[in-house]
């Protein structure tokens, strides 16, 4: 027959103790008495059936039990804390992640969101990490680069990863037919990875094998290099959906007709549920909504870029 599981008064007052070992000290931090707090020590290594401390005169020592439970109690208290802090939360409240790459998509129409629907509440939290653990991470959905693994999981695709290079409209000298990889020899290529994978994509889908300049500077985001392209520190690979405000709004261009198609793509996914709460399914649909008009305006672009070639 399966123990039942001691109160959760006596498993605080156990870590109360286990963390100070000393009586007196628990029962201030508990706000009761030091009788109390021993009784309570007592009928819980009464209840185990083995002793949870050693009790010396100079103070407690955690037994080898008593040091082997403290952990896993601990962990379980703090869980228990968060989840009870994570259902009071205001009503409504969604809390999405999204890596820092595609907050140049996900924080405008986010923002445009909450400015239409002013009774919902959306916390977006930026992160360098792809990785997606719901179970861990307290967030209602995420924005993901990548279809992640799972079974209980709903993913929604939003747009594939189409990569060009982009710069600012003064970077590149005018010229009197389009651009070619190798009037890029002296400029300042910006990597978003170490390997340089982005930029020998392209370069081998526009018939070179090398990279036509020694210049060059690495960053550990996408974001970080197409900032820097903004800047008019060099010439980047971006992502036409990612740099799709940047385009209309001419701040950046694409001065090779040539993009690729990484493969990759940005997924909205979140935990498999039976129904989804109201806010969710706002988001979900606003967001689909938004990314097909991204994927709309790519097809007219890379219709554009094709008919140039």
């Amino acid at each position: 027959m399966p123990m039942t599981l001691p109160s959760l008064d006596v498993l605080k007052t156990f870590v109360a103790v286990a963390q100070r070992l000393n009586f007196t000290h628990a029962a201030q931090a508990l706000h009761l008495t030091q009788g109390a707090v021993s009784r309570q020590i007592l009928g819980l290594e009464q209840r185990l059936g083995y002793p949870l401390f050693i009790r010396r005169a100079r103070g407690l020592t955690l037994t080898p039990q008593g040091a082997m439970l403290l952990a896993p109690v601990q962990q379980a208290l703090g869980q228990l804390d968060e989840a009870l802090e994570r259902v009071g939360a205001q009503p409504g409240t969604l809390r999405i992640k999204c890596p820092t790459c595609a907050m140049r998509w996900v924080l405008p129409r986010i923002i445009r969101l909450q400015n239409e629907r002013p009774e919902m509440h959306i916390e977006l939290t930026a992160s360098v990490s792809h990785g997606l653990d719901f179970g861990a991470e307290h967030f209602d959905a995420a924005v993901a680069f990548g279809r992640p693994p799972g079974k209980k999981l709903t993913a929604h695709h939003l747009f594939d990863e189409i990569l060009t290079p982009v710069c600012t409209p003064s970077y590149l000298p005018d010229l009197s037919r389009p651009p070619l990889p190798a009037d890029l020899a002296d400029k300042t290529l910006l990597h978003p990875t170490r390997d340089r994978r982005d930029w020998l994509m392209w370069l081998k889908a526009a018939g070179s094998d090398a990279l036509p300049s020694g210049k060059a500077q690495h960053f550990d985001t996408l974001d970080l290099a197409m900032s820097a392209a903004l800047q008019g520190f060099g010439i980047a690979i971006g992502d036409l959906c990612l740099l799709e405000e940047d385009i209309q709004a001419q701040r950046i261009v694409t001065p090779f007709p040539l993009s690729v198609v990484s493969g990759a793509a940005y997924y909205l996914v979140y935990p498999e549920r039976a129904v989804l709460p109201p806010t969710l399914a706002a988001l979900v649909s606003f967001l689909g909504d938004e990314a097909a008009n991204s994927r709309a305006w790519q097809r007219k672009t890379l219709s554009v870029a094709c008919n140039a070639l």
